[in-house]
């Protein structure tokens, strides 16, 4: 059996369960694909600075460097700027993705100079 089908149906008999808070056991994939669906559905398909620097963990200022640097896409709707939910996620994998490396390579040079 796959993981998404069995992430699927570890989903649909939590909510055949009573009770409005559940508990499942979800693959990472799964929950990332999930946390995009409730950041859509609770932010629409955008969202401002200040949203994305709660979902970041970061600043609202870090994020408007973000956006400046060209590393953080978005528009302009008036005088306000709006981040793709999408463009979001992908940022913050590839920072993921980035921190993993530069920690690997950390701990190699720790590991080479006997510390």
């Amino acid at each position: 059996m796959s993981v998404p089908v069995r992430d699927a149906q570890m989903l649909r008999r939590a909510l055949e369960s009573s009770g409005d808070e559940l508990s499942v056991t979800l693959t990472r994939t799964t929950i990332e694909l999930m946390t995009q669906v409730v950041e859509a559905e609770a932010y629409g398909d955008e969202v401002s600075p200040a949203e994305a620097a709660r979902v970041l963990g970061v600043s609202r200022p870090h994020v408007r460097k973000l956006m400046d640097r060209g590393d953080l896409p978005f528009r302009m709707v008036g005088t306000h700027h709006r981040i793709p939910v999408a463009e979001l996620r992908q940022y913050q994998t590839a920072e993921r993705r980035r921190r993993r490396a530069a920690l690997a390579r950390f701990s190699e040079l720790e590991n080479e100079l006997g510390l």
